[in-house]
């Protein structure tokens, strides 16, 4: 006995596939707007923005990982880069020489904020200026559903 493989409606698919289109347009269009202000990617932003917001400014990597979305490849060089740039720093857990805290650094602190000048009125450009308020909760409330 074969099973049948359910198949989503057209509604769906199509819901699926402007979902996709419109996540892939509007991340494009806001690392753009980052670039063109001479900033660095928006992987930058979401890393110091969760380090900023946790307690003590700080985050292990696993943390920082499922916070972003991340994959820990990419994380781990990310971290590296960030640490090279003087905007993160390491530490090792008091006690356990094995694990490692990721700290936010002044100098992180100073560039999450003027990223985030940069990042909110792309967000209104591209978001907000498009869509009425009841609009936009309507759509939070949507795709709630989902996380």
């Amino acid at each position: 006995m074969t099973e049948k493989t359910p198949k989503p409606s057209e509604a769906a698919t199509s819901a699926w596939t402007s979902i996709m289109r419109a996540r892939e347009r509007l991340l494009g269009a806001i690392e753009e707007n980052l670039k063109a202000a001479g900033m660095p990617p928006l992987a930058w932003y979401d890393v110091l923005w969760e380090l900023a917001r946790s307690n003590d400014g700080r985050l292990r990597p696993y943390e920082i990982e499922e916070r972003t979305l991340l994959a820990q490849y990419n994380l781990s060089r990310l971290i590296d880069r960030l640490e090279r740039e003087g905007l993160v720093r390491r530490e090792v857990f008091a006690e356990d020489g094995r694990g490692r805290w990721v700290l936010i650094t002044d100098a992180g602190r100073t560039l999450r904020t003027r990223m985030w000048t940069v990042y909110a009125a792309a967000i209104e450009a591209h978001v907000g200026s498009k869509l009425a308020e009841g609009e936009a909760k309507t759509i939070t409330a949507l795709l709630a559903r989902f996380l």
